[in-house]
């Protein structure tokens, strides 16, 4: 019995060490699968992914990138369980190959210092992504290999490690809060040049240093006379032909279209950088806001609902309104399901503007008595055809020669040439359409009848005084073009008439214009914004109808400012003219312009008067004659957006802290001149007082323009000179270049804060838009776009798709594209223009937020669309 009780205890000491052993057992192998990311399961994951349980903080406003990433986390965690299995038994047969685990470790040691700053040109430490795969190029896929890694462990740590109030660190996690991405067009010689073990490690340690415009140890991309050209080698580099990985229907459209294209969307991490100077609000536009300014939206809608109110046609008007918006919101796809692109099938061919050439609206107007039918009228779905290159296209030739000479073959129209050659408009000689600098009124040249306006009447002193200019019926803006001379920067403008071309050859000749006709409807710009406005014989019929039209110069003209007129009513004698003059005089005197000079000249046989605008009420209050009466208070000077004439005239501001009540500065000092109007009790775009708004924007994007856009980006500037903002605040992008042999047109978008005031009031110029409509310009008529937050803004309105078939339009082939936005969207944007076969020179990410510069090449596809 002692014996039996004795082998019963030593049994049972045997099953409890043995229950210890195995629970202890148990624990660690627990322990171990929690604390190991890299083994944690796919739903285990997906759990973690739960929005009640994980707060992730993020600097990003962008909440469609962010779900965007979170949802995908899962996949790559799942990817990378299987990438380690097989890592780990390749690594059984080959052991001199570095595990997938070790590979991470590396990788997030190298990330520490990694930064992005485009203020100052630098990107230290980025991952070059290779826009093309290399067959069997162990380098790259070892690099593919640790950017998956990496991603997944950023990933688990946003859904795991950022809960409210966690703040302890696993091992084997990466730490880092941001993530950034740098991708260049690159050389096959440098591809292979980085083929061996441990390629992955080494490309951590590359530095972009825009500065210089170098990517250290790899080729960076630049134009050399508009070929894409290696650093280190004479031979153009092939165009590029890969997309980025599918996240939205017209990405993975793209991508099926190309059975070629690669994923290069790889992520590092990096640590967060706060920018110099306190700039972030400004390059990521998280801060953005309206502030104290309204929109050209509000303002023009406003307008319309008071004038419908006084007309008791509310009901009526607001119900034409909403089906309008109705359709055009309906309108908005306009063939995004599908990339399969095709060619306009138009009578305008070539030059093809949708909201100019709208051919089935245009039969439907009742009356072009008022020119309605040279009016913008816009197709209810936007075309995402693409225009046709003229047969025998080539890059235009460069400023200034082009200003005296153009190829024939990029505007081939003779017309003009035949009908105003005898008045030295154009001619044509041989390849070249040449432009001997003449007009109806100065055939011996623009440059002495300038000379003549500053003789005549020396206060309108060109260049100092007198800035921003608008010429009305500019035929081929040659009067606009010597005007440079002066230092003025002129809005040409003209319809799209009988005189074919004309605004098209004004812009192949690198001078600023806009298709637009003085007709039934207020031109794109704010109130009292040009300093002259210039019309030599422009054929507009100004004394009619109550004097409406020249009301409407009146309004865009500054107090103070001066028109110039010069047309056969002023000198010479035949019955039609004297009585038109008599008109004239009788019109202007009741508007309380002034006559300050009337002057004949002996060389053009030509004469010229020149107006000015009263800089106060005084003549007004004194009026006997009450017409052309003055509008009343509630009607907005400033609503110019589809806004109806109306033969009136608007007080001029007198309150010193207004708008309008005295003369900018001189030129140049006005550029950089803090518009005396803006006050520090107005809250600014960026959420600063206004002044402060004013000065960071404009040192920030001297900073960019100067460090980046000029010399990180490969760009030959010397082929640039017609140059957009299509979405300008400050004008600060189009002041960092002045020095720069360009002009910019910035474009303030309607649902925008109104800052185009400013622009003007800085000695720039700009004009409203919508950008979900076409823009009044001919095809192929600039050579740089510049896209700031405009596309995410859009997408509440309007698709992205045909906003980036306007864009391909009115580029020039091997023009360039520069798009700053969020990454989901720089992603669609890549997507696309991939899809239209450009070249994607580099794509920048951090903290959700991009930027992309692309080029677009002279592909058209051979298909054309049905009638």
């Amino acid at each position: 019995m002692a014996l039996f009780d004795r082998n019963q205890k030593q049994r049972s000491s045997l099953c409890s060490t043995a229950t210890v052993v195995v629970f202890v057992a148990l624990c660690l192998v627990g322990l171990w699968m929690i604390s190991s990311p890299e083994t944690i399961p796919a739903a285990a994951a997906n759990v973690s992914k739960k929005p009640d349980v994980v707060a992730v903080k993020e600097e990003d406003s962008s909440l469609d990138a962010t779900n965007n990433v979170k949802q995908n986390s899962a996949n790559v965690v799942a990817e990378t369980a299987a990438a380690d299995e097989a890592a780990a038994a390749d690594e059984d047969d080959n052991p001199a190959k570095p595990a997938a685990g070790e590979k991470a470790a590396a990788a997030a040691a190298s990330s520490k210092d990694q930064t992005f700053d485009d203020e100052n040109g630098r990107t230290e430490g980025g991952a070059l992504v290779k826009p093309e795969s290399g067959g069997g190029d162990e380098a790259a896929s070892d690099v593919k290999e640790i950017g998956s890694l990496e991603q997944a462990a950023i990933d688990m740590k946003d859904t795991t490690e950022h809960s409210v109030g966690d703040t302890t660190k696993e091992p084997g996690v990466v730490q880092d809060k941001s993530s950034e991405e740098i991708t260049t067009a690159a050389s096959d010689a440098r591809e292979s040049s980085d083929g061996g073990g441990g390629g992955g490690a080494a490309k951590n340690k590359q530095t972009f240093d825009d500065e210089n415009g170098k990517l250290d140890g790899v080729n960076l991309v630049k134009d050399v006379e508009n070929k894409t050209m290696s650093e280190e080698g004479a031979k153009p580099l092939p165009e590029e032909t890969t997309t980025v990985s599918s996240k939205n229907s017209i990405v993975a459209a793209a991508a099926m279209s190309d059975e070629k294209l690669t994923d290069n969307n790889g992520e590092q991490a990096q640590p967060v950088e706060a920018l110099p100077n306190g700039q972030a609000e400004l390059l990521t536009e998280r801060a953005a806001q309206n502030g104290s300014f309204t929109t050209q939206a509000a303002e023009s809608i406003k307008e319309k609902k008071k004038r419908a109110e006084k007309k008791k046609k509310k009901k009526k008007k607001v119900k034409a309104a909403s089906a309008a918006a109705a359709a055009e919101e309906e309108g908005g796809g306009g063939g995004a399901a599908s990339l399969g692109w095709r060619l306009c099938n138009t009578s305008a061919g070539a030059d093809y503007i949708p909201c100019l050439d709208n051919e089935a609206a245009i039969k439907k107007l009742k009356t072009t008595a008022h020119y309605e039918h040279r009016e913008r009228h816009c197709p209810a779905s936007p075309p995402t055809c693409l225009v046709p290159s003229p047969e025998g296209y080539r890059d235009p030739i460069r400023w200034p020669r082009s200003r005296d000479k153009i190829w024939y073959h990029n505007v081939p129209h003779s017309e003009l040439a035949a009908y105003k050659g005898h008045q030295n408009w154009v001619k044509v000689s041989g390849e070249y359409l040449t432009f001997p600098g003449g007009g109806t009124q100065f055939k011996h040249g623009a440059l002495h009848y300038i000379e003549l306006i500053q003789s005549s009447f020396p206060e309108v002193a060109w260049g100092r005084r007198s800035r921003v200019a608008l010429d009305v019926g500019c035929g081929v803006a040659s009067f606009g073009g010597y005007l440079f001379d002066h230092d003025v920067l002129t809005m040409s403008l003209a319809p799209k008439d009988e005189h074919e071309a004309q605004v098209q050859f004004a812009l192949e000749r690198g001078i600023p214009a806009i298709s637009a006709v003085m007709g039934t409807r207020r031109l794109p710009f704010p109130s009292n914004v040009f300093d002259a406005v210039h019309c030599a014989r422009c054929r507009v019929p100004w004394h009619i109808e109550g004097g409406m039209l020249l009301l409407e110069l009146n309004r865009l003209l500054r107090p103070g400012g001066f028109f110039v007129w010069s047309a056969t009513p002023v000198y010479q004698e035949l019955p039609e003219d004297v009585e038109i003059w008599g008109e004239m005089v009788k019109l202007t005197k009741a508007m309380c312009w002034e006559m300050v000079s009337k002057t004949s000249d002996t060389v053009d046989q030509v004469g010229l008067v020149t107006f000015r605008k009263p800089a106060d009420n005084a003549c007004y209050m004194k009026r006997r004659q009450k017409e052309p009466p003055l509008c009343e208070p509630s009607d907005d000077p400033n609503a110019a957006w589809n806004i109806t004439l109306r033969a009136c005239m608007h007080w001029v501001p007198t309150d010193p802290s207004v708008r309008g009540s005295r003369w900018p500065e001189r030129w140049p000092e006005r550029m950089e001149k803090t518009p005396y109007w803006l006050n520090s009790s107005q809250v600014g775009v960026y959420g600063k007082p206004a002044p402060e708004d004013f000065v960071a924007d404009q040192e920030h994007w001297r900073k960019v323009v100067r460090n980046s856009y000029l010399t990180g980006m490969g760009i030959d500037w010397k082929t640039v000179r017609n140059v957009m903002d299509m979405r300008a605040v400050y004008g600060g992008f189009a002041a960092a270049l002045r020095d720069m042999s360009v002009w910019v047109m910035n474009v303030v978008t309607i649902n925008s804060p109104d800052t185009l005031p400013v622009i003007y009031e800085r000695g720039l110029f700009g004009i409203y838009h919508d950008w979900c409509e076409s823009f009044s310009t001919y095809p192929r008529s600039y050579d740089l776009l510049h896209a700031d937050h405009l596309f995410s803004k859009l997408k509440s309105r309007c698709e992205v798709l045909p906003v980036i078939v306007e864009v391909d339009r009115i580029l020039r082939p091997n023009g360039k594209l520069i798009v700053r936005d969020d990454k989901e969207t720089v992603d669609e944007i890549k997507g696309v223009v991939r899809s239209l076969q450009w070249e994607v020179r580099m794509t920048v990410s951090k903290n959700r937020e991009a930027m992309l510069c692309a080029r677009k090449t002279t592909w058209r596809p051979t298909e054309v669309e049905a009638r």
